[in-house]
């Protein structure tokens, strides 16, 4: 027992800082440095708030090749490999996770690592002396939001998690605190945090040399999209429609400090185009990737990209890159250019199959080795968008919810709502006014990390179950749907965490 607290302690309470985003990717010296007695100026809190955006920028968190943890898990990609690493990334996509899986203790951990890092920021910056109040205003929402951020993953990923906020020193003060705290109280700290951050020094959207950064837009658009969770999910506390009144004042706040006017304005190719992504006005908070770099590079153009293929990247593909399921490219209505320019059929005869072809960099400053410019998108404004879509629908304002759908619909070329429930077969796919919303956040934000927790938000567990189950079994690959059941909602606790107290670190139900 001893041994596996002394594991997780380390884990907790390691800060290694280094540096993070295009601007901030060239500070010297990123070495590990002690906690104790690191925080003596500004300087020192900024490059602890780098430490945190470096823990988010890892893939096991939430970096551009963690889509194993959320995108893998839902409908619209996965894998046919099941030998490789011993077949633990199948599991997931598979629906046949095990506690043992060393990916998902990884991803955990790396969550927390986000989390004791955001701790190390909050416990101590009132100590430091600061000329300007609005700076540590700023440097605090930042570490709030990022806190945040990390146990709003880990909330919808496993429900009941430790709650930590404070820093963890010794090993008694980890085994005080290693117990599952009730979903309500994980996210009324979430909230608490992001109210942290909006009501901060933030900028509304950070200059180019902030790039990567929050800005209080981004903390707008997830405390809204935070509310809008708790009230799909019933968390106690209030009533489905307070929070759902919540969710839509917040979007509507991120919403209404746009710079552009209507989302045609923009057009969709460009939210992607690696030349755009420090200006393009859509982006709202993403992950920085220096192009040409070996090691702070983008991968996804390349990794992405099939044998026999040339489409995402310069560098020749050495396998079937990433696998895109029959029943997303389904999905995507007649003349929809955003089919087109996302996924693509490889005709190589090792491959067969559609790939990603979303995030690409052919450009000569990638070069031959495919070291990307693509940042990671974790926020833009289509899904504000939608997202104020879909409350709007659940508050009943069924003109507003419209009205926000056509924007994005809009932009695709694609027939108004009004006009588009005219044809029988989309009528017949999307009969309700939610489930077209749903089926538009799939196409639009395909393959951005959004679909799972989009699902987990539209239907209760029995109805998921139903969901997944019905679908064909041809257009999802070898990886079995009718494993899915109930269990499959929450990932299950690693068994190395569970380990340290079964009873307070109870595991999830049906994977006993």
């Amino acid at each position: 027992m001893k041994k596996h607290i002394i594991l997780f302690f380390t884990v907790l309470s390691t800060l290694t800082l280094f540096s993070c985003g295009e601007e901030f990717l060239d500070l010297s010296d990123p070495n590990a440095v002690p906690a104790n007695g690191f925080l003596a100026s500004p300087a020192d809190v900024e490059a602890a708030v780098n430490g945190i955006y470096a823990a988010i920028r890892s893939n096991n968190a939430l970096g551009e090749s963690s889509a194993l943890y959320v995108d893998e898990r839902g409908d619209d990609m996965g894998r046919n490999d099941n030998q490789s690493n011993a077949g633990e990334p199948f599991q997931f996509t598979d629906f046949s996770l095990l506690p043992s899986n060393t990916y998902l203790r990884n991803h955990w951990s790396a969550l927390y690592v986000i989390v004791s890092r955001a701790n190390y920021v909050i416990n101590n910056i009132e100590s430091v002396g600061y000329a300007d109040e609005s700076l540590r205003s700023n440097h605090l929402a930042q570490a709030t939001y990022l806190r945040a951020l990390a146990y709003y993953h880990l909330v919808r990923k496993w429900g009941a998690v430790p709650l930590v906020t404070q820093e963890i020193k010794t090993p008694d003060e980890l085994q005080a605190v290693t117990f599952r705290e009730a979903e309500a109280a994980v996210y009324a700290q979430i909230v608490a945090d992001l109210e942290v951050s909006v009501g901060s020094s933030l900028p509304d959207h950070q200059p180019l040399s902030g790039k990567g950064k929050v800005s209080k837009v981004a903390a707008y658009a997830l405390l809204g999209e935070v509310y809008l969770t708790m009230g799909s999910n019933q968390i106690e506390g209030q009533a489905p429609a307070q929070y759902f009144a919540l969710a839509k004042q917040n979007l509507d706040a991120a919403y209404s400090r746009r710079t552009f006017g209507d989302l045609k304005e923009i057009s969709y190719q460009s939210v992607f185009d690696v030349a755009q992504k420090s200006t393009n006005p859509e982006l709202i908070f993403q992950i920085v990737y220096k192009q040409g770099d070996q090691n702070l590079s983008s991968a996804v153009a390349r990794n992405n990209q099939a044998l026999g293929e040339t489409i995402n990247s310069q560098r020749p593909a050495t396998n079937s890159g990433t696998r895109v399921n029959l029943d997303l490219v389904n999905e995507y209505e007649p003349n929809d250019p955003r089919k087109t320019f996302s996924v693509k059929f490889a005709n190589d005869s090792r491959v067969q199959e559609y790939f990603i072809t979303k995030f690409r960099d052919r450009s000569d400053a990638a070069g031959v080795n495919g070291f990307g410019g693509n940042d990671h998108i974790m926020m833009r404004y289509a899904d504000v968008i939608l997202l104020l879509a879909e409350v709007n629908e659940r508050l009943g304002n069924t003109a507003e919810a419209i009205a926000m759908l056509n924007q994005v619909r809009d932009r695709a070329g694609l027939p108004l709502y009004e006009q588009a429930m005219q044809d029988p077969s989309y009528a017949s796919q999307y009969p309700t006014l939610k489930l077209a919303i749903l089926h538009e956040r799939r196409v639009e934000l395909a393959f951005e990390q959004k679909r799972w927790y989009d699902l987990i938000r539209a239907f209760t567990v029995p109805e998921l179950v139903e969901f997944f189950q019905s679908k064909e079994q041809s257009e999802y690959g070898i990886a079995n749907l009718q494993n899915f059941s109930e269990k499959d909602r929450l990932y299950p606790i690693p068994f190395d965490e569970y380990k340290l107290d079964p009873e307070r670190m109870y595991q999830n139900p049906g994977y006993n």
